[in-house]
């Protein structure tokens, strides 16, 4: 074939669609749990929930056995194993502005996937489906895991490389304990550092001035030994963090909690006196944004 015909055979080829990113600041919105979902995405390192898909799906695919996992072996996005069990992984390496997104389509292709087969996903998902389209929404039922080996069927660590790989994925858990006197918070022992952080349930504004109010009232802090030590930003929800004396426990901080989460309630929506508008400005100047 001369240059002349490769080149008119190449411009009369049909072009791929391109398939651009899309950016969602607030991607779990809408979804009864949001908080839940981003914690279990940026801060814990080892918990389920069980799903269940809705009417058409099921019609569809049957009722089959659905776990979303904190993260999964590789971070992969998804598994199917043998008896037709799907894990869906939250924390991954590729992903794209939409994590929501990310997800749905992780779910679509593990359901097409054959049991104990690899599950392929896209780079870049497209438009389409997010999980509230496929999923019955409604409160998720977390079970908090001290190890990864909600990763393995029975007798699977019997395999040499297998035991090994769990047991360095276990070495790096922080111990980490869902509080009970709000939803969403979650405390953690990191090295020699202990904290609580907490993803609001709240628009970013209307939850930052409520902290401002706090600040300037000198209220932010959880009790004596403690430390507000900022807030970062997660998927469009702001997300504070103590630092608290690294020798005490999760349950030595519900009651404390709850009575922070008391102080914020009756601070949303008031209006910012200028100590508290000072106090908004120290709050920007020291949170983070996490993607």
């Amino acid at each position: 074939m001369s240059k002349r015909a490769r080149v008119a055979a190449k411009s009369a080829a049909p072009k791929k669609a391109k398939v651009r990113d899309v950016f969602v600041a607030v991607p779990f919105a809408g979804l009864t749990d949001e908080p839940e979902w981003i914690a279990l995405r940026e801060l814990v390192p080892a918990a389920t929930a069980p799903l269940k898909l809705n009417a058409d799906l099921t019609e569809k695919y049957g009722d089959r056995d659905i776990t979303l996992a904190t993260i999964l072996p590789m971070a992969w996005p998804a598994m199917v194993k043998a008896d037709g069990r799907i894990l869906l992984g939250l924390q991954r390496h590729v992903q794209s502005g939409d994590p929501n997104r990310d997800l749905a389509v992780a779910l679509l292709n593990a359901l097409e996937t054959s049991p104990g087969q690899s599950v392929a996903v896209p780079a870049l998902p497209g438009q389409g489906e997010r999980l509230g389209d496929l999923l019955v929404d409604g409160p998720l039922d977390i079970t908090m895991h001290e190890t990864f080996g909600f990763w393995l069927d029975e007798g699977q660590d019997d395999d040499p490389g297998v035991a090994a790989s769990l047991e360095s994925a276990n070495q790096a858990i922080a111990p980490t304990t869902k509080m009970a006197a709000v939803k969403a918070a979650y405390w953690t022992r990191m090295g020699e550092k202990s904290h609580i952080r907490w993803v609001l349930p709240y628009a970013e504004s209307e939850a930052l001035d409520a902290l401002a109010t706090l600040g300037a009232a000198g209220e932010l802090v959880l009790g004596e030994q403690t430390r507000f030590a900022g807030m970062f930003r997660a998927h469009g929800r702001l997300v504070p963090v103590w630092d608290l004396p690294v020798d005490s426990e999760a349950t030595d901080w519900e009651d404390a909690l709850a009575a922070f989460a008391t102080r914020f309630e009756a601070a949303l929506g008031k209006e910012l006196t200028p100590e508290a508008r000072k106090a908004k400005q120290g709050l920007i100047g020291r949170q983070l944004t996490l993607r």
